[in-house]
């Protein structure tokens, strides 16, 4: 290359340069392209309105179940239903946690319940006869007992029994307590960039309390996914017996052009070619022979030829295709 054409070609990049983002993470970082696509939430709770009818039955059956499991005045507020990233969400929780992992048996597939710290606290100090009104203590960075796992894992046990209850109108479903981890990456049960719906529940204690999250993977909620685009219970898609009916009335008012097949000849190309008027096609035809009536390319009938009213007729005998 001469050293004439270089400032041509630097000029050219220099050109190029300022649109043109060769770095992948500056790509990203733009949100733009590809990125953008990835990143954005493909699906929306909103598409399946069922699922709040559910979780405003399952806050009912907590208001009840959490009375008889504390013994205290409990009340249960629907705080947000959103869309997340599984990835995004789990890495924005705080470490130590109570990542609890429950299998959807008749689903085959899992889901996790989150316990906040707020709530982790108050229950324990309610559950082991604290003082009403006052703030429970909290311990910072250190890792839950045994006695305050088995606690929690009790409360969400509950929590679980009450979800499946929620569900049975919609489908029967029964949500198994699988494990807990107090490090939120052993609990990943899909890929991080799979969309799932957050269910976030306001528990209140007196004046103390926390809040319970529900994220459950959309791959979970696909078994039930056309009942979950509901938008009330019991409503039938892609069928209404009206239309149906009516439907049926006007196919069978519908004119039907047959054919019968008196018989048929095989021939060459040529012996066509030289056909005239007047030319006779001999056809292997008796008045016994078995004539086929048919409805464009579908055989329906076969039946004799004769004679009624002065009109030719054909008599079925066989019938090819039953009628649907």
């Amino acid at each position: 290359m001469s050293d004439e054409t270089m400032p041509e070609h630097e000029s050219a990049l220099e050109t190029i340069g300022p649109n043109l983002d060769l770095d992948p993470t500056n790509a990203l970082q733009a949100g733009t392209g590809v990125s953008s696509f990835v990143s954005g939430s493909a699906v929306y709770y909103e598409r399946l309105p069922m699922l709040e009818v559910v979780f405003d039955r399952l806050v009912r059956l907590m208001t009840t179940s959490m009375r008889n499991f504390t013994g205290e005045n409990v009340e249960i507020s629907l705080e947000s239903i959103s869309s997340v990233r599984f990835g995004d969400y789990m890495n924005s929780i705080p470490v130590p946690a109570m990542v609890n992992v429950f299998l959807a048996e008749e689903w085959d597939n899992h889901g996790i319940v989150l316990v906040d710290t707020d709530l982790i606290y108050t229950m324990i100090d309610v559950l082991l006869g604290g003082r009403r009104g006052n703030a429970p203590m909290r311990f910072d960075n250190r890792q839950f007992t045994t006695i305050e796992m088995n606690l929690i894992e009790r409360l969400v046990v509950a929590f679980l029994t009450d979800l499946s209850a929620a569900f049975d109108p919609l489908c029967p479903v029964t949500f198994r307590f699988d494990r807990m981890e107090s490090n939120p990456k052993f609990a990943s049960i899909t890929r991080p960039t799979n969309v799932s719906v957050m269910i976030r529940l306001g528990i209140q204690i007196d004046t103390r309390g926390g809040c319970i999250e529900l994220l459950v993977p959309y791959a979970t909620l696909e078994p039930i996914r056309e009942l979950l685009l509901q938008n009330f219970m019991g409503e039938k898609f892609g069928r209404d017996a009206i239309w149906e009916t009516h439907l049926i009335k006007e196919l069978l008012h519908t004119d039907l052009e047959i054919e019968a097949i008196l018989g048929e000849v095989s021939g060459n190309l040529d012996d066509a070619m030289n056909w005239k008027i007047g030319s006779q096609i001999l056809l292997n035809t008796t008045p016994d022979t078995p004539v086929r009536i048919n409805s464009g390319d579908i055989p329906l009938f076969i039946g004799k030829v004769g004679k009624k009213a002065g009109n030719i007729a054909i008599k079925i005998d066989n019938i090819i295709r039953g009628e649907d």
